[in-house]
């Protein structure tokens, strides 16, 4: 008798942990549940993926969607609407909103207006601070928590942890992986005249790669020491890069499209404050260096560190300008420009992409095309060229650091959870975002 499913994705080339091979793949219930050929099995439909790759779901683990307290800039819907536009089926998003997500209130709010309301899949970083310390081993393991953030050096916000022994007593008591913005805030105090009023370029100057590199040392020491797990966000050093293959039992990395594509000085003078982000754009021999650690397997995910500001707020002259750029729509066709260019496979994309944040983050049912994993999908062409554009990005803040850009690759379907929510830069299916489930937080039985 026939099989018969909700969905075939009929003729792709499926990229997985097995390599590329053209093969149909069936969807009920908003899981995966047969890969090969479906050629006598119906479904409520039919979708032609000839000539295109299937990926699974991109997961993207660094997002700020601004949403509640400064969503003039951003919020949860613009975001994940920009998010499946861009092919990316899950977002963990950052905890420095107002007010900060560092109470259990304050996420359970967060995934209230999350679900049904974003396109995508979601989870919501726990802030950790000196005052909500003992709360940790509660806050990591709630539904919905993408596990606990901490940021070293301050960024936008006022979220800060920069002591050693604060550190310490956060990791003390995590058992999932903790998430770090690694700057050293002692000496970025101190550099601070170094900053020249109105020059943008004198950004990576203040926030140099010593201010890194010290503060990622001090991480991995304090993380040996209490016997914890760390994740170090957006890399931007080659030294960095260098240290850390060395520590790789402890601690995971990621890199940002944005450290491996743009490049100082020459993004400043194009770009001006608009290039303007923490950690910064570096000069090509760190760019180097950071593609030197993908090659070599020391990085463990990319991430967009989507973090949209209004053009109001960029046109404030350097320091007052805001420090952040969007990413999260522009992370697939970049990459995916850079796989046709010949500077990773695209088998390595999807390890970056997907595997990865599924391995590292102990997600529940995402990250892999599998019988019995969530039907999230990303769907590719390899061969088509665009220009990418302020108009096409669906962020609220309008604009895009790659506005001009034509690149090679190109998102043309999002799918999450069998709902096919993105076909030809179109939203084609009502909002059904969930809370993402990881491994470490379900209940106990």
């Amino acid at each position: 008798m026939p099989q018969t499913f909700d969905v075939i994705l009929k003729g792709g080339t499926v990229v997985n942990h097995d390599g590329r091979v053209q093969r149909d793949l069936g969807i009920s219930d908003g899981k995966i549940v047969a890969l090969g050929d479906l050629s006598r099995a119906s479904a409520g439909e039919v979708v032609d993926c000839t000539g295109l790759h299937i990926l699974p779901g991109v997961i993207d683990s660094q997002v700020h969607f601004r949403e509640p307290g400064l969503d003039h800039k951003e919020d949860l819907e613009t975001g994940s609407r920009a998010a499946v536009l861009g092919g990316v089926t899950t977002v963990f998003e950052m905890p420095n909103t107002i007010p900060q997500t560092t109470s259990p209130d304050a996420l359970a709010d967060k995934i209230k207006r999350g679900r049904h309301r974003m396109h995508c899949d979601f989870a919501f970083w726990v802030g950790g601070t000196h005052e909500n310390v003992r709360d940790v081993p509660d806050l990591e393991r709630l539904p919905g928590a993408a596990g606990i953030k901490v940021f070293m050096g301050s960024s936008t916000g006022d979220l800060l942890v920069e002591d050693d022994a604060g550190v310490a007593e956060i990791l003390k008591r995590t058992r999932r992986r903790a998430a770090f913005h690694s700057e050293d805030e002692g000496m970025l105090r101190e550099r601070m005249p170094l900053r020249v009023t109105g020059d943008p370029s004198s950004h990576p100057v203040w926030r140099s790669p010593e201010v890194a590199l010290t503060c990622t040392k001090r991480l991995v020491r304090i993380a040996r020491e209490t016997g914890a797990r760390v994740h170090i966000l957006h890399i931007s050093t080659g030294d960095e890069m260098v240290f850390l293959r060395d520590h790789k039992d402890v601690a995971t990395v990621e890199v940002l499209p944005n450290h491996l594509t743009l490049v100082a000085p020459d993004c400043y003078e194009r770009l001006g404050t608009y290039a303007q982000m923490n950690p910064p754009i570096r000069d090509d021999s760190h760019r180097q260096r950071i593609w030197w650690g993908v090659e070599q397997g020391i990085v463990d995910v990319l991430g967009s560190d989507h973090a949209p500001h209004t053009h109001e707020e960029k046109h404030h002259a350097y320091p007052a300008s805001h420090s952040g750029m969007p990413g999260v729509q522009t992370l697939v066709p970049i990459m995916l420009d850079h796989v046709n260019a010949g500077r990773l496979s695209l088998e390595r994309f999807v390890d970056l992409s997907s595997h990865g944040p599924q391995r590292i983050f102990g997600m529940e049912g995402k990250g892999r095309i599998a019988a019995g994993y969530d039907a999230d999908l990303t769907i590719v062409d390899l061969k088509r060229r665009e220009t990418i554009t302020n108009a096409w990005g669906a962020s609220k803040c309008g604009w895009t650091p790659y506005d001009g850009v034509t690149v090679t690759g190109w998102p043309v379907g999002t799918f999450v959870r069998g709902n096919k929510v993105m076909w030809e830069a179109q939203i084609v299916t009502p909002a059904q975002g969930e809370p993402a489930r990881f491994l470490e937080a379900l209940p106990r039985g």
